[in-house]
């Protein structure tokens, strides 16, 4: 369900009745809508409407307000050297629970008895948007269907997507969480394991940074679809995505899929294939296997390993000579480079 128009009445009335520039913004401090402006403006006011969002050093600023947990307007004084005018912050809560945020640049005119006149029209505002919340967590749960590799229940998905879309795969953690519902509107997001997202491509990267550092976990990222109907081929290289994120350090901690190169052949692979790969490498040990990979994923160059492993030249070429013995391999083959290179990633996999 969108709101928007409602919110953008509600913002236009509230700057009527107050007198002022009135700007109205969800949890993430994404801009929902604005009003007139009145008088001078600051540059946070016209970033924001700029970009339609405010920076995270804005919102860190204004979050040390205490805004996140108030239950009041909160006044905000002016700043000269951060070039910030006093302005009124107003929660947007409903039920004990902060959806969003109306901004009031004060010229000193906000008086307690004007706000309270306006407390009828920023408890719709609220109800709007927490409706808005509930209408996406509804809608969060159609997603298994829509991501379904199975064509009949994806044929029985009642959520209409537009595209084109990208699905995102993030790894919940056991003692942090996240709220999904804070994320900006066109997201769809389901809890799980791994957590499924799927989000307007433009977002896609945005959105997995955001809540891959919330859960501190790591993500993996699909490609683009423009058919939405195709999205659950997206949510398949999401996951595939996020398992080489969680391998392989070089891609973490947002893997995208279009980044993998032949990792993605990798993991594409089932257990057996794996182990059957990986078996290639079994004779060696963690300090031979982490020597040989260095010198593999380089290209083979000496100088650059011994450097990359912190040891001396004769020390790399002893043990590349040791690791050649146990596995039966020249490592100056082209073929036996690929096995032995192959084998080594698929180990990280098993």
């Amino acid at each position: 369900m969108d709101n928007s128009a409602d919110l953008q009445d509600i913002v236009d009335e509230l700057a009527r009745l107050l007198g002022a520039s009135a700007t109205l913004e969800d949890r993430s401090f994404r801009l929902l809508a604005y009003g007139a402006q009145h008088g001078d403006i600051d540059t946070v006011r016209q970033e924001s409407i700029l970009r339609r969002r405010a920076t995270p050093e804005v919102r860190d600023y204004f979050e040390r307000y205490g805004i996140v947990r108030a239950g009041h307007p909160v006044r905000i004084p002016a700043d000269a050297d951060l070039k910030v005018l006093a302005r009124v912050c107003w929660p947007l809560r409903h039920q004990d629970v902060t959806y969003g945020y109306l901004w009031l640049l004060d010229s000193g005119s906000l008086t307690d008895d004007l706000l309270r006149r306006a407390e009828p029209l920023v408890g719709r505002a609220a109800a709007a948007l927490a409706q808005e919340a509930r209408s996406r967590r509804d809608a969060g749960r159609g997603l298994r269907a829509l991501l379904s590799a199975d064509p009949e229940e994806r044929a029985g998905a009642s959520l209409e997507v537009p595209g084109p879309v990208a699905a995102i795969a993030v790894r919940e953690s056991d003692n942090r969480v996240a709220a999904l519902w804070t994320l900006p509107r066109g997201v769809l997001a389901r809890p799980g394991s791994p957590v499924a997202l799927l989000a307007p491509a433009h977002l896609a990267g945005e959105v997995a940074r955001t809540v891959q550092a919330a859960y501190g976990t790591a993500a993996g990222v699909g490609a683009v679809r423009r058919d939405p109907g195709e999205a659950w081929q997206s949510w398949r290289e999401a996951r595939q995505a996020l398992r080489i994120a969680e391998h392989f350090p070089r891609f973490a901690p947002v893997a995208r899929w279009e980044d993998l190169g032949a990792h993605r052949l990798l993991a594409r692979l089932g257990q057996a294939d794996l182990a059957e790969l990986a078996a290639e490498t079994a004779a060696l040990d963690g300090e031979l296997a982490h020597t040989v990979e260095t010198y593999l994923d380089l290209g083979g160059n000496a100088q650059k390993t011994a450097a990359e492993l912190g040891i001396h030249r004769q020390t790399l070429y002893y043990r590349l000579g040791k690791a050649e013995r146990l596995l039966g391999r020249d490592l100056g083959e082209g073929d036996d480079r690929l096995a032995v290179h192959l084998g080594l990633k698929a180990a990280r996999l098993v």
